[in-house]
């Protein structure tokens, strides 16, 4: 017998398709004007300044280095984990 659990099955598959498609659909494409050198991990600053340019309220990361500004930012924008943003959503 096959192992399903925490397999997704193919209704919910098209569903998580159809919402990666909507969010890329709203999507656009920013060129950062202003450099930002905040983070530990320098490579991470280009995401800020994503962020900067783009006038995002939020970031959903991961990243330990990101994380760690948590509240420590010079602009407005609210660092958060997925799991921290699907809690507040």
């Amino acid at each position: 017998m096959l192992e399903l659990e925490g397999k997704i099955d193919h209704p919910q598959l098209k569903s998580l398709i159809s919402g990666i498609a909507a969010f890329v659909a709203r999507a656009s494409i920013v060129q950062p004007k202003k450099r930002v050198l905040i983070c530990r991990d320098t490579e991470d600053n280009m995401l800020l300044e994503c962020c900067l340019e783009a006038r995002a309220h939020t970031l959903i990361t991961g990243d330990k280095d990101l994380l760690a500004l948590k509240g420590n930012l010079p602009f407005d924008l609210k660092i958060l984990t997925p799991r921290d943003f699907i809690e507040e959503v």
